[in-house]
């Protein structure tokens, strides 16, 4: 940015977060979010410019270059206004609640995220990106500044009342209660017809332009094909993930996925890179793999796992946030290319297969460059063959050379859980080819439980040794399901006792103990924030699935494990709460599909007896971990006295003094096994229902 070198600073220099420390030169009097700000507009009669973005955010850049570094602009902003920055990604919480007034206010949202505050903090208009001046209609910054501005001093009160009724609304949101509707298998079949409606058969994934990936939407369709047979679910799932993986969605040379496509066929993403889309995708192109084991599934799936260990994690051991979209003030500068670069680069045959595979030509496919890709006709194993494979390196090695996208170096708690969750499972899956997964997944729940969670309370946000923001719902839930999913990979029972003392924190911070389901933030008196003016209980699956869906399947999990009720309860109340919701909108939440899939099927408890290191455990293992059994808990029994820690062990001790393997539905276990081809049928016995 322009003001980057200026000593112009403000108060977010003071800041870790990349984000807000984007802003800290900028000409504008920035604050972060706190009481230095508030009590500055109370004593200085002014209202409150509130905008929220995060580091890698395209139009956030645009619109500070335009406006934040606008001298003009900005004197207008701190003559009449208190400004303030968020990270969205550091204070979820605090966007959650002016996302929903803006979209309640104008019919959609987006970021940046910009709102005008009372000094009760309550959003009396809001937008997202402005242009400077007003154009095609438009209006212009700048003149909503001075206009607020003029009705604050001739008119405070309509504003403060139009504050006040949306301040009303959103408190109205805070509290979802049981309603009508029962959730049940029909919810299944339900929303198979409704992904059904919305699937574009020809291109994949789901509705038109923008796409983005649904990785919770896909995982579901798996579950209901496995239940009902039904190919058309799988192929659903497959033709989405296959699309995706050959589009411009995806980073043939580095590996992992961008944000979303802006047009139908996933040819021109976002090119912005988020930890969570990768972990989640990573998951789903793991459990495709399980299905059907085609190599494309596990190879995309390498490449995005291999991608985060080179470009992503940290040398504690976190995970990063993102990588931008931009660099150079360009979006995608430094992923596409021209054909005279690659003629330059590339020996004769490399430049004939690279054109060939990833369709290059003269005229390019964006903008006269090319973004690579690769269509449906191209076997994907030609990527691993001579001369393809040492161009792609010999690319990459130049593309590495340019300039780089920002990346986000924060470590978010819920994110790493994600991932955690993601590499565990990748090493269950790719065993012996997955140790290197495992232990990134070790490395960096050590971190998080060390750094980020004192044994009493979890932080949300590490960046540069400093440790900050308590926990929301997502980082806990987040947290919980990457441990127990550690957990079910190397059978360290610490991981499972870091869940259960997470759980119970999380009962106890975000419980509704009224209605049921669980809060986004602390809702309680006497610990709450006091800045947030409204709490809400979310079911939605946007960008990452909802708090309340990932702790019903975890409690689900728990509750295999312990035979606890307390926990069952809790997941079938969360599934009460936002029965009627769910019911009528089933498309909007997949992840908590997921979980009444796990409630309505004949879910399994399973434990193998006898020595870690027994070749004849290793194997039981491997064979478990290769089949696509969504809807079980596993866990090992090493030695004697675990049940005291996993009161699913109990009793199950070798068998004729050999390795066992004990599947149990409900509690009430099969007979003992000593492979797992004596005990297939049982492992893959199923509630199945009809989908017509």
């Amino acid at each position: 940015m322009s003001f980057e070198n200026s000593k112009l600073t403000n108060k977010l220099i003071l800041e870790k977060s990349p984000y807000l420390l984007q802003h800290a030169h900028n000409p504008v009097d920035w604050y972060p979010w706190g009481p230095e700000a508030f009590e500055k507009a109370k004593k200085e009669d002014k209202p409150i410019f509130l905008s929220i973005g995060y580091s890698t955010c395209h139009w956030c850049h645009v619109m500070e270059r335009e406006s934040f570094e606008n001298e003009d602009i900005a004197h207008a902003m701190n003559e009449h206004f208190v400004s303030i920055k968020v990270d969205r990604e550091e204070r979820p919480d605090i966007d959650q609640i002016y996302m929903n007034a803006v979209q309640g206010m104008t019919g959609s949202g987006g970021w940046p995220l910009s709102a005008f505050l009372t000094h009760d903090l309550e959003p009396f208009w809001g937008g997202t990106y402005f242009p400077p001046e007003s154009r095609f209609g438009r209006p212009g910054f700048k003149d909503i500044l001075l206009e607020i501005a003029k009705i604050w001093k001739q008119d405070r009160n309509k504003l403060i009342e139009a504050g006040r009724e949306v301040g009303a609304a959103l408190k109205k949101m805070d509290r979802s209660s049981p309603g009508d509707r029962e959730l049940s298998v029909e919810t299944l079949k339900h929303a198979y017809a409704s992904f059904l409606d919305l699937f574009d058969s020809q291109e994949g994934g789901f509705g038109g332009a923008p796409k983005f990936p649904r990785s919770e939407a896909i995982s579901l369709l798996f579950r209901i094909h496995r239940r009902t047979g039904e190919q058309r679910a799988f192929q659903m799932a497959a033709l989405t993930l296959e699309k995706m993986a050959r589009g411009g969605i995806y980073d043939h040379l580095g590996g992992g996925f961008h944000r979303y496509s802006t047009d139908e066929r996933w040819l021109v993403p976002h090119f912005e890179k988020m930890l969570y889309d990768n972990a989640l995708l990573a998951k789903s192109y793991l459990e495709a793999y399980q299905i059907d084991s085609n190599p494309m599934w596990s190879g995309v799936a390498r490449e995005t796992l291999d991608y985060v260990l080179r470009v992503m994690t940290a040398p504690e051991g976190g995970f990063y946030s993102a990588e931008d979209a931009d660099s150079e003030g360009e979006e995608g500068k430094c992923y596409v290319w021209t054909e005279v670069e690659l003629q330059k680069l590339l020996t004769p045959p490399e430049f004939k297969k690279v054109t060939d595979v990833f369709r290059v030509h003269a005229a390019g496919n964006w903008e006269s460059k090319t973004i690579l890709n690769m269509d449906m006709g191209t076997p994907w194993a030609f990527r691993y063959e001579e001369p393809l494979a040492g161009a792609m390196r010999k690319l990459l090695a130049h593309r590495n050379t340019r300039i780089q996208p920002l990346k986000d170096d924060k470590v978010i708690a819920s994110w790493n859980g994600l991932m955690i969750g993601s590499m565990s499972y990748a090493a269950q899956v790719l065993g012996a080819d997955g140790d290197k997964y495992l232990a990134a997944a070790r490395k960096a729940a050590d971190f998080l439980l060390k750094t980020m969670w004192n044994g009493k309370n979890l932080q949300r946000r590490y960046r540069d040794g400093d440790v900050r923001f308590s926990a929301s719902l997502d980082d806990y839930a987040f947290l919980i399901q990457g441990l127990l999913d550690l957990y079910e990979t190397d059978f360290d029972v610490r991981w499972f006792q870091a869940a259960l003392a997470l759980q119970k924190r999380s009962d106890e911070l975000f419980w509704d103990v009224k209605d049921g389901g669980y809060f986004f933030t602390d809702a309680n008196t006497d610990t709450k924030d006091a800045t947030l003016i409204a709490h809400s209980k979310d079911i939605y699956d946007g960008a990452v699935p909802s708090g309340n869906s990932v702790a019903a399947l975890n409690l689900l999990r728990l509750y295999g494990f312990t035979s606890n009720d307390a926990f069952q309860k809790k997941a079938r109340t969360i599934m009460k709460v936002f029965g009627d919701f769910v019911s009528s909108h089933p498309q909007a939440s997949p992840a908590l599909l997921m979980a009444l899939d796990y409630a309505t099927d004949a879910s399994k408890e399973i434990v193998v007896s006898g020595a870690k290191d027994d070749p004849k455990v290793r194997e039981m293992l491997r064979k478990i971990h290769a089949q696509f059994l969504p809807n079980k808990v596993l866990a090992l029994a090493d030695r004697a006295g675990r049940e005291k820690e996993i009161p699913l062990l109990e009793g199950k001790v070798p068998q004729d003094m050999e390795s066992t393997l004990y599947v149990c539905e409900n509690h009430a276990c099969r007979k003992p096994a000593h492979s797992v081809e004596e005990a297939r049928d049982v492992l893959s016995a199923r509630g199945a229902y009809p989908l017509y």
